[in-house]
């Protein structure tokens, strides 16, 4: 009934634009020809353009009804997801903008032809720049009125009084990981966890995708949100904040970070390079990993097993349990055996931690020979 209504006053608009539409025309004719044309061929132009104009709009009502529905949905989205301090100082903005406009159009209003478009192009030039400028200097001006509680700095407070509860945000790569709901779990991470919106609808993208790697992928990180909102020891909050003149989540995150006051969670190694040139602080998980491996020193004997042939001759590779890599000299003919050795050095990389060892057996042959050679040197000196 709504819609049927509403296409009816479409439709009466249409046939006011029509008759209008045909008023003019016959002015129009009336001075061009010096005679008006007779009363009833008038009457009948002016019926015929009322009639069309107004089927015209009952059948373009739909797209017409659809396009401002669609229209007020978007606006009333984005006006949700504006802070109301941001709308308020915009509001002003393009108050001052106009008042501004009406003075300097008053002034060209008089000239021939383009004087009454001067003030109307003005409105919509000094509006837009009053509006660009309220929303993007809406700190400095809420700070100019003392007499008012600073709602420009209200949402920087709630941001750091965020980060000083610990709120921590989460990045796609670190959702996909999955380690991040382990150490959850085991408690070292406390506070609040930020999961942004955009970061969600990039989740659902990639479970969406339809390469089959990417869709496991995805498919991954929703089950580990899931399973990290399960946890009661931490809180888990969804931000609707957005930054529609970004495109990148990367960038969407780094600023979100800043606005907030909170670090960032990822192991993707370009964000965290990003993110600490512009100051925003990176909780990185692979830097983690790394830290939380045992410490070996040069001397330490443990028992490996050779799995494969390193880089250099006679070199055998092993592995710990968490991955990292011990390179055995003259290790090669223990391949796939499990094997006792001495650590002689480690290095630390920016891919990780390597260690360097031999055999036992060939620790102690080479101190034997070791001896045997400063023995010769002992009686050739004598």
């Amino acid at each position: 009934m709504l819609y049927r209504i509403l296409r009816g006053v479409v439709g009466l608009l249409g046939a006011a634009l029509g008759f209008y539409a045909g008023q003019v025309g016959l002015n129009l004719w009336q001075v061009g020809r010096g005679v008006s044309p007779p009363l009833g061929v008038s009457w009948t132009l002016l019926a015929l353009v009322t009639l069309v104009a107004a089927l015209l709009g009952y059948s373009l009502a739909q797209h017409i009804i659809n396009l401002v529905t669609q229209s007020m949905h978007w606006l009333e989205g984005r006006l949700q997801r504006t802070p109301a301090q941001e709308i308020i100082s915009g509001a002003l903005g393009l108050i001052c903008g106009l008042i501004i406009a009406n003075l300097l159009g008053a002034s060209f209003i008089h000239l021939p032809l383009v004087g009454p478009y001067i003030p109307m192009a003005g409105s919509l030039l000094f509006g837009y720049l009053g509006w660009s400028l309220g929303t993007k200097r809406r700190d400095e001006m809420w700070a100019l009125f003392n007499i008012f509680p600073r709602w420009g700095g209200k949402e920087r407070d709630k941001g750091k009084a965020e980060a000083a509860r610990g709120a921590k945000i989460l990045d796609t790569s670190v959702i996909i990981d999955g380690r991040i709901a382990d150490i959850i779990k085991s408690g070292f991470i406390e506070g609040t966890v930020i999961i942004p919106a955009f970061v969600l609808e990039e989740l659902r993208h990639i479970a969406d995708s339809s390469d089959l790697l990417k869709r496991n992928r995805g498919r991954r990180g929703l089950d580990i949100l899931n399973k990290i909102r399960k946890e009661n020891n931490i809180t888990v909050k969804v931000s609707e904040i957005d930054f529609d003149d970004l495109a990148e989540v990367d960038s969407k995150l780094v600023r979100l970070a800043q606005k907030m006051g909170a670090p960032v969670l990822t192991n993707d190694y370009n964000l965290n390079k990003v993110a600490e040139l512009q100051g925003v602080r990176v909780l990185n998980i692979n830097e983690l990993a790394n830290a939380v491996k045992p410490v070996v020193l040069p001397g330490e004997e443990m028992t490996v097993q050779v799995i494969k042939d390193g880089k250099e001759m006679g070199q055998g590779v092993a592995y710990l349990d968490d991955g990292t890599m011990i390179v055995v000299e003259n290790g090669r003919r223990f391949i796939g055996q499990t094997v006792a050795v001495l650590v002689t050095s480690v290095l630390q990389t920016a891919a990780g931690r390597m260690i360097f060892a031999r055999p036992k057996g060939a620790e102690r042959k080479l101190g034997t020979h070791h001896q045997t050679l400063e023995r010769s040197e002992y009686q050739c000196l004598s």
